[in-house]
């Protein structure tokens, strides 16, 4: 739950309480986050840091189309960047928001 104040302390507007645009934005990283597959692809590059798609299809077990797919939609929203290394595509955490969504999950079920 202290994560989920932190998000949107971050967005925070002291005069009027949240804007609807500040809310809007935060559905839709939520709305993002809510794919059990991204949450994954999430806490993966949070816990290597740096991770090429071809590592991240290995450790999810999914065809790198949907793997790109997913990663495509994060980049979108800024919770991931990509940088390109020869041929290979690594990618890393962009906003830390995206970690502090995935710890609120971890606690929630009792897995910190």
């Amino acid at each position: 739950m202290a994560n989920l104040i932190y998000i949107y302390s971050v967005i925070y507007e002291k005069s009027n309480g949240l804007s609807v645009t500040c809310l809007r934005r935060a559905a839709r990283i939520l709305r993002l986050l809510a794919h059990p597959d991204r949450l994954k692809i999430i806490e993966w590059i949070g816990r290597e840091g740096v991770l090429p798609v071809h590592a991240l299809t290995e450790r999810l077990r999914l065809p790198q189309a949907a793997v790109s797919g997913h990663l495509a939609r994060l980049r979108a929203l800024g919770l991931v960047r990509a940088e390109r290394c020869g041929r290979e595509v690594r990618y890393r955490i962009g906003d830390r928001r995206a970690i502090a969504v995935l710890n609120c999950v971890r606690r929630g079920s009792g897995k910190s």
